[in-house]
């Protein structure tokens, strides 16, 4: 547990490779001493995508104390720009086309407040009054097909490009990540999750889920219920009880 001006949080992280694959290329940081937690998703197959998350999330691990909260926040947009040019270097070397690239959702504890950074398609979910919400907006050609009005929501399930994101740390030259301040309430719940997570298991679902017991077991369920399932992809679950002193 750790503890920043009137506020106190306590968080669980776990990650499973699923029912199908065998490498599981999702990596996540559950840092609650410097109040930051990720969840990365990698991509480009074999193991590409086990690199990139793994260096996404060792880039994060290791920043340092800040008296400054706006410095704590510019160190991680510049550590993922760093990564982000790392990885699309390595991908562009001896004139390969494959990507080598992560998903990135994030989550910043800050004086009474929280911020989201993310690229791509990995979520971040409060439960704040039994109610579940979806903090983030996936970048993902359904997503914007939804907001150009092309497609309605109903019908994504299923769309045939549900699966293309369109932004991702390693995916293009330049890395545009998208962020979102939040105002903390006392006993907010959050949860960092890949998409392995919401494949399986329903929206309602997942507010069920989380509606009881500590992070741990939250997190136990979670993971529990897309096991349950198909679960062909990797799943990762972070969750984040905020609580004011």
């Amino acid at each position: 547990m750790s503890e920043e001006r009137s506020w106190q949080w306590v968080s669980t992280g776990m990650t499973n490779v699923g029912n199908v694959r065998k490498v599981n290329e999702d990596a996540i940081l559950d840092l609650p001493q410097r109040g930051l937690w990720v969840v990365a998703d990698g991509m480009g197959g074999h193991d590409a995508g086990d690199v990139a998350s793994s260096t996404v999330v060792n880039s994060l691990s290791g920043i340092g104390d800040y008296d400054s909260p706006a410095k704590f926040v510019d160190e991680v947009e510049d550590q993922l720009i760093r990564v982000n040019y790392d990885l699309y270097t390595m991908s562009k070397q001896g004139g390969s086309q494959q990507v080598i690239g992560s998903t990135v959702s994030a989550l910043v504890a800050l004086p009474g407040y929280c911020l989201c950074i993310w690229a791509g398609d990995s979520r971040v979910y409060r439960l704040r009054d039994f109610n579940l919400e979806q903090i983030t907006r996936d970048h993902s050609e359904v997503e914007e097909l939804i907001a150009e009005g092309k497609l309605d929501p109903e019908d994504a399930d299923g769309y045939p490009g549900e699966n293309v994101i369109t932004r991702a740390v390693g995916g293009e030259e330049g890395l545009i990540l998208e962020m979102m301040m939040v105002p903390l309430q006392n006993r907010d719940r959050y949860l960092i999750c890949s998409d392995g997570l919401y494949k399986d298991v329903k929206f309602d679902e997942i507010g069920e889920l989380l509606s009881e017991g500590s992070t741990a077991s939250a997190c136990q369920r979670l993971i529990g219920c897309a096991l349950s399932r198909r679960c062909a992809d990797n799943v990762s679950v972070i969750t984040v009880d905020f609580e004011q002193r």
